[in-house]
């Protein structure tokens, strides 16, 4: 298999998959699909065989996977921010843009959430704030040095101060 036609096939298909604004991770999203051909190529012991439209599958399922985990790893301070934070926009092309209404809501829903976890504890702050960011219990747990079962109280208690210090501010789930 001719190895640099293989690489020069993926950056064009990378090239045709990657919008604009992910362009800087391009080279990543090239690695991330060769990789993945040449693990194919592994396992059918040299003899598989790419088609261009494989090959931008391969790039776009490397892409798609790249938004993933952008998104998964938007990250929000444990500590609380200044107010510029709270008008700090990340873009994301899969959503609509909200109308002013639903945007001034989201804001000071925002706002009622991060005055209501710089009330709390640090430890359950800590662990409510990973667990809004979509990490697990035991992950929590590991994460922070604690145990699974430590984490679980923290997060429960902690969700529990949320939710009551939310519904103070007449905000409801």
């Amino acid at each position: 298999m001719d190895y640099e036609q293989l690489h020069r096939d993926l950056v064009r298909a990378v090239d045709r998959v990657c919008p604009r604004w992910m362009s800087d991770r391009a080279d990543d999203l090239v690695q991330v699909a060769l990789m993945r051909v040449m693990e194919i190529q592994r396992k059918k012991e040299g003899t598989a065989e790419f088609s261009p439209f494989y090959l931008k599958k391969a790039a776009y399922s490397a892409m798609i996977d790249e938004i993933r985990r952008l998104r998964r790893r938007q990250e929000v301070s444990l500590e609380g921010g200044s107010d510029d934070e709270e008008e700090a926009v990340v873009y994301d092309p899969a959503a609509p843009t909200p109308d002013p209404e639903r945007a001034s809501a989201g804001r000071q829903v925002g706002r009622a959430i991060r005055d209501c976890l710089g009330r709390m504890v640090p430890p359950r702050r800590h662990a409510v704030t990973l667990n809004l960011q979509g990490h697990s219990v035991p992950e929590i747990g590991r994460l922070l040095g604690w145990t699974t079962k430590k984490a679980e109280n923290l997060v429960y208690r902690g969700m529990s101060d949320l939710r009551g210090c939310l519904g103070t501010k007449g905000i409801q789930s």
